[in-house]
C-alpha cells in the first residue's frame, strides 16, 4: 500500500489528566502515516486521487485543538477517526502522537502513544417474512447507513426464498449488503441488532419468523470465535439464499476457512439439489 507521511506536526492544545495540563496547555506533536493507492494521482498527476496533506493538517489540528481530553489515546482515536471519515481515499492512517512535556517527574524524552485505524469490508445478510418486507429491508439498509462510522456501498438484488430450518412459516425476502465501516466486528454486531430491534425483532422461535435479520457474514479476511460472535457466519455455506445475493457481489470472494469461492460453494449447493431461493 502507497503511503503520505507527515512528521512532527506541532500543535499547542490542553489534553492531560490533571487540571493543571488542561489549564495552560502544552506542546503535543504528530506523526501520521497515511496508507493509500497512489496510483491514479500519480499517472493522471490529479489531487482528486489523493489526499490533500495541508488540509490533512488542518483536520488533525482541527481535532487536537476543538476538544479538550484527559488521555492522549482518546485525543489519537478520535483524531485518527476524523482523518478517515473525512479522506475517504485514505484506507488506514496510523498515528503518533507526543507528549514531551508530560509531567513525570523523572528524566525523559519523550512520552507517545500510536495507534492505527482503518476502513473493513464486512458482508451483512438481510431477511424478512413479516409483515412489509421490502420496508423492513430498507430499514436494514438505512439503520447502518444512519450510523456515522458505516457506509453500505452495494446492495445485492432481493430474491424471494422458502424458509430454512424446518420451521413452517411464510416466505422470506434475502439479500446481502457490502459494508464499508470503522467498527469492529462487536461493535458492528451490536448495531445490527440494535437496528433488528428497532423493527420490532423478537426471539421467540429458532429459525422462526421476524420483521428483521441481520446477519454477520464477512468481516474482512478475519477468523473469529467468540462467546457472541463468528466470524464467518457457521452456517453460511449451506445457504443459498446467502451465497446467491452474495455471489452477485463478490462472486470470487475467498471463504477465510473453506478456501473455496462464494460462487464455488453455490455451484456445490446448486449441485446436490439444496436450494431455497424460488428463482435464480
Amino acid at each position: 500500500m502507497d503511503q503520505i507521511r507527515i512528521q512532527g506536526l506541532r500543535i499547542y492544545a490542553r489534553h492531560g489528566v490533571y487540571e493543571e495540563e488542561r489549564k495552560l496547555g502544552q506542546s503535543f506533536y504528530v506523526d501520521a502515516r497515511l496508507d493509500m493507492d497512489l496510483r491514479a494521482a500519480g499517472e493522471r498527476d490529479d489531487l482528486d486521487f489523493s489526499a490533500d496533506y495541508g488540509a490533512v493538517c488542518k483536520k488533525i489540528v482541527e481535532v487536537m485543538t476543538g476538544e479538550d481530553f484527559r488521555l492522549i489515546e482518546a485525543a489519537a482515536h478520535r483524531t485518527a477517526q476524523e482523518v478517515l471519515l473525512s479522506f475517504p481515499a485514505v484506507q488506514s492512517i496510523t498515528l503518533t502522537l507526543h507528549k514531551p512535556q508530560a509531567p513525570i517527574a523523572l528524566p525523559f524524552e519523550d512520552v507517545a502513544v500510536r495507534i492505527k485505524r482503518g476502513w473493513h469490508t464486512a458482508y451483512v445478510a438481510s431477511g424478512s417474512n413479516l409483515g412489509d418486507r421490502e420496508a423492513f429491508l430498507r430499514m436494514g439498509i438505512d439503520g447502518l447507513n444512519a450510523h456515522p462510522l458505516c457506509r453500505v456501498e452495494q446492495v445485492a438484488p432481493v430474491y424471494e426464498t422458502t424458509p430454512y430450518g424446518g420451521v413452517e412459516q411464510g416466505e422470506f425476502l434475502n439479500t446481502v449488503m457490502k459494508v464499508r465501516t470503522l467498527l469492529e466486528p462487536d461493535q458492528l454486531l451490536r448495531l445490527l441488532q440494535e437496528t433488528e430491534n428497532s423493527a420490532g425483532r423478537e426471539r421467540k422461535v429458532h429459525w422462526g419468523p421476524r420483521t428483521l435479520d441481520l446477519d454477520l457474514l464477512l468481516y474482512d479476511d478475519r477468523i473469529l470465535e467468540t462467546p457472541r460472535l463468528i466470524v464467518p457466519h457457521p452456517d453460511m455455506e449451506n445457504r443459498d439464499f446467502v451465497l446467491k445475493p452474495l455471489s452477485d457481489l463478490a462472486p470470487g470472494l475467498v471463504h477465510p476457512v473453506s478456501g473455496q469461492t462464494i460462487l464455488g460453494l453455490l455451484r456445490r449447493l446448486e449441485k446436490n439439489g439444496e436450494l431455497h431461493v424460488k428463482s435464480m
